[in-house]
Protein backbone atom coordinates (compact mmCIF):
# COMPACT_ATOMS: atom_id res chain seq x y z
CA UNK A 1 0.00 0.00 0.00
CA UNK A 2 1.31 3.45 -0.88
CA UNK A 3 1.42 6.22 1.70
CA UNK A 4 -0.84 8.37 -0.50
CA UNK A 5 -3.57 5.72 -0.15
CA UNK A 6 -3.86 6.15 3.63
CA UNK A 7 -6.64 8.39 4.93
CA UNK A 8 -5.33 10.86 7.52
CA UNK A 9 -8.76 11.03 9.21
CA UNK A 10 -9.17 7.25 9.56
CA UNK A 11 -5.87 5.98 10.92
CA UNK A 12 -5.76 2.87 13.09
CA UNK A 13 -2.96 1.89 15.46
CA UNK A 14 -1.85 -0.64 12.86
CA UNK A 15 -1.75 2.10 10.20
CA UNK A 16 0.46 4.21 12.47
CA UNK A 17 2.78 1.28 13.11
CA UNK A 18 3.09 0.66 9.37
CA UNK A 19 3.55 4.31 8.46
CA UNK A 20 6.12 5.21 11.10
CA UNK A 21 7.93 2.03 12.07
CA UNK A 22 7.70 -0.71 9.45
CA UNK A 23 11.14 -1.50 8.02
CA UNK A 24 12.90 1.14 10.16
CA UNK A 25 16.00 -0.55 11.53
CA UNK A 26 19.74 -0.05 11.76
CA UNK A 27 21.58 -2.01 9.05
CA UNK A 28 24.78 -1.71 11.14
CA UNK A 29 26.78 -0.35 8.19
CA UNK A 30 29.59 2.15 8.60
CA UNK A 31 28.86 5.64 7.35
CA UNK A 32 30.69 8.60 5.88
CA UNK A 33 29.06 10.76 8.55
CA UNK A 34 26.46 10.74 11.31
CA UNK A 35 23.61 13.19 10.65
CA UNK A 36 21.66 14.56 13.62
CA UNK A 37 18.77 17.02 13.11
CA UNK A 38 18.01 19.36 15.98
CA UNK A 39 14.96 19.59 18.21
CA UNK A 40 14.18 21.03 21.63
CA UNK A 41 15.33 17.73 23.20
CA UNK A 42 17.99 16.66 20.66
CA UNK A 43 20.88 17.22 23.07
CA UNK A 44 19.15 15.04 25.65
CA UNK A 45 18.03 12.13 23.46
CA UNK A 46 19.73 12.20 20.05
CA UNK A 47 23.22 13.38 20.91
CA UNK A 48 24.17 10.48 23.25
CA UNK A 49 23.26 7.95 20.57
CA UNK A 50 25.24 9.84 17.93
CA UNK A 51 28.28 9.99 20.21
CA UNK A 52 27.97 6.26 20.96
CA UNK A 53 28.05 5.51 17.22
CA UNK A 54 31.02 7.82 16.69
CA UNK A 55 32.93 6.21 19.55
CA UNK A 56 32.18 2.74 18.16
CA UNK A 57 33.81 3.81 14.89
CA UNK A 58 30.67 3.74 12.75
CA UNK A 59 31.66 7.13 11.25
CA UNK A 60 34.37 9.71 11.92
CA UNK A 61 32.34 12.86 11.28
CA UNK A 62 29.23 14.29 12.96
CA UNK A 63 26.93 16.80 11.26
CA UNK A 64 24.44 18.67 13.43
CA UNK A 65 21.58 20.47 11.69
CA UNK A 66 19.15 23.06 13.00
CA UNK A 67 18.82 26.81 13.14
CA UNK A 68 16.07 27.18 15.74
CA UNK A 69 16.97 28.87 19.02
CA UNK A 70 14.64 27.52 21.70
CA UNK A 71 13.34 29.67 24.52
CA UNK A 72 16.02 30.34 27.11
CA UNK A 73 18.89 29.44 24.76
CA UNK A 74 21.07 31.83 22.78
CA UNK A 75 22.57 29.07 20.66
CA UNK A 76 20.86 27.39 17.72
CA UNK A 77 20.05 23.68 17.92
CA UNK A 78 23.15 22.79 15.89
CA UNK A 79 25.43 25.06 17.93
CA UNK A 80 24.09 23.59 21.17
CA UNK A 81 24.69 20.03 19.92
CA UNK A 82 28.22 20.92 18.84
CA UNK A 83 29.02 22.57 22.18
CA UNK A 84 27.78 19.56 24.12
CA UNK A 85 29.61 17.12 21.80
CA UNK A 86 32.87 18.97 22.48
CA UNK A 87 32.05 18.69 26.18
CA UNK A 88 31.83 14.92 25.70
CA UNK A 89 35.36 14.96 24.28
CA UNK A 90 34.62 14.81 20.55
CA UNK A 91 37.41 16.63 18.63
CA UNK A 92 36.13 19.84 17.00
CA UNK A 93 37.76 18.79 13.69
CA UNK A 94 35.21 15.96 13.43
CA UNK A 95 32.19 18.22 14.05
CA UNK A 96 30.22 20.14 11.44
CA UNK A 97 27.08 22.25 11.74
CA UNK A 98 24.32 23.68 9.60
CA UNK A 99 22.47 26.34 11.57
CA UNK A 100 19.99 28.07 9.27
CA UNK A 101 17.29 25.39 8.82
CA UNK A 102 13.92 25.68 10.56
CA UNK A 103 12.30 22.29 9.81
CA UNK A 104 13.04 18.82 8.47
CA UNK A 105 13.03 19.65 4.76
CA UNK A 106 15.41 22.55 5.39
CA UNK A 107 17.59 20.31 7.59
CA UNK A 108 18.20 18.18 4.51
CA UNK A 109 18.48 20.96 1.92
CA UNK A 110 20.78 23.17 3.97
CA UNK A 111 22.93 20.23 5.06
CA UNK A 112 23.61 19.18 1.48
CA UNK A 113 25.95 22.14 0.98
CA UNK A 114 27.74 21.41 4.26
CA UNK A 115 28.16 17.76 3.26
CA UNK A 116 29.48 18.78 -0.14
CA UNK A 117 32.04 21.08 1.48
CA UNK A 118 32.95 18.41 4.06
CA UNK A 119 33.95 15.75 1.59
CA UNK A 120 32.02 16.16 -1.68
CA UNK A 121 28.54 14.67 -2.13
CA UNK A 122 29.99 12.43 -4.83
CA UNK A 123 32.16 10.79 -2.17
CA UNK A 124 29.29 10.01 0.22
CA UNK A 125 27.78 6.54 -0.07
CA UNK A 126 26.17 5.99 3.35
CA UNK A 127 24.83 8.39 5.97
CA UNK A 128 23.96 7.28 9.49
CA UNK A 129 20.82 9.12 10.60
CA UNK A 130 20.09 9.62 14.29
CA UNK A 131 16.68 10.97 15.27
CA UNK A 132 13.65 10.20 17.43
CA UNK A 133 11.66 7.06 16.51
CA UNK A 134 8.52 8.96 15.47
CA UNK A 135 10.56 11.32 13.25
CA UNK A 136 12.69 8.74 11.45
CA UNK A 137 10.28 7.91 8.61
CA UNK A 138 9.79 11.56 7.62
CA UNK A 139 13.50 12.37 7.83
CA UNK A 140 14.40 9.27 5.80
CA UNK A 141 11.74 10.10 3.19
CA UNK A 142 13.01 13.69 2.98
CA UNK A 143 16.54 12.46 2.35
CA UNK A 144 15.30 9.99 -0.28
CA UNK A 145 13.32 12.78 -1.96
CA UNK A 146 16.01 15.48 -2.09
CA UNK A 147 19.46 13.90 -1.73
CA UNK A 148 21.41 12.20 -4.55
CA UNK A 149 19.98 8.77 -5.32
CA UNK A 150 23.26 6.87 -4.89
CA UNK A 151 23.40 7.63 -1.17
CA UNK A 152 22.22 4.95 1.26
CA UNK A 153 21.13 5.36 4.87
CA UNK A 154 21.55 3.58 8.20
CA UNK A 155 18.55 4.39 10.41
CA UNK A 156 19.36 4.64 14.12
CA UNK A 157 16.50 5.68 16.42
CA UNK A 158 17.40 7.36 19.69
CA UNK A 159 15.37 6.45 22.76
CA UNK A 160 13.15 9.39 23.66
CA UNK A 161 11.19 7.36 26.21
CA UNK A 162 7.84 7.85 24.49
CA UNK A 163 7.68 7.31 20.72
CA UNK A 164 9.56 4.03 20.20
CA UNK A 165 8.01 1.21 18.21
CA UNK A 166 7.13 -0.69 21.40
CA UNK A 167 6.26 2.39 23.48
CA UNK A 168 4.11 4.82 21.56
CA UNK A 169 0.74 3.06 22.03
CA UNK A 170 1.09 3.03 25.84
CA UNK A 171 2.28 6.61 26.25
CA UNK A 172 -0.28 9.47 25.87
CA UNK A 173 2.41 11.86 24.59
CA UNK A 174 3.79 9.16 22.30
CA UNK A 175 0.32 8.45 20.86
CA UNK A 176 -0.28 12.11 20.08
CA UNK A 177 3.16 12.53 18.48
CA UNK A 178 2.71 9.37 16.42
CA UNK A 179 -0.78 10.21 15.12
CA UNK A 180 0.21 13.82 14.35
CA UNK A 181 3.36 12.66 12.57
CA UNK A 182 1.53 10.06 10.45
CA UNK A 183 -0.99 12.67 9.31
CA UNK A 184 1.83 15.09 8.48
CA UNK A 185 3.62 12.48 6.35
CA UNK A 186 0.44 11.65 4.41
CA UNK A 187 -0.23 15.35 3.85
CA UNK A 188 3.32 16.00 2.62
CA UNK A 189 3.13 13.07 0.22
CA UNK A 190 -0.21 14.24 -1.20
CA UNK A 191 1.20 17.76 -1.67
CA UNK A 192 4.28 16.40 -3.46
CA UNK A 193 6.68 17.59 -0.75
CA UNK A 194 7.74 14.00 -0.12
CA UNK A 195 7.99 11.11 -2.56
CA UNK A 196 5.30 8.44 -2.27
CA UNK A 197 6.50 5.12 -0.88
CA UNK A 198 5.13 1.60 -0.80
CA UNK A 199 4.75 0.56 2.85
Amino acid sequence: MKISEFSPSHLSENDISMLLYYGIEDNLQKGDLIFVPGSSKAAEYRLPEAIRLYQKGRANKLLFSGGVSWSGHELTEAEMLMKKAIGFGIPPKDLFIENISLHTKENVLASMLVMDRMCGLENISNIIIVTAPFHMRRLHMTLLTYMPKWIHYSLVCSDDGATGKEQWMQDPYGRKRAFDEARKIIDYVKKGILMDLEI
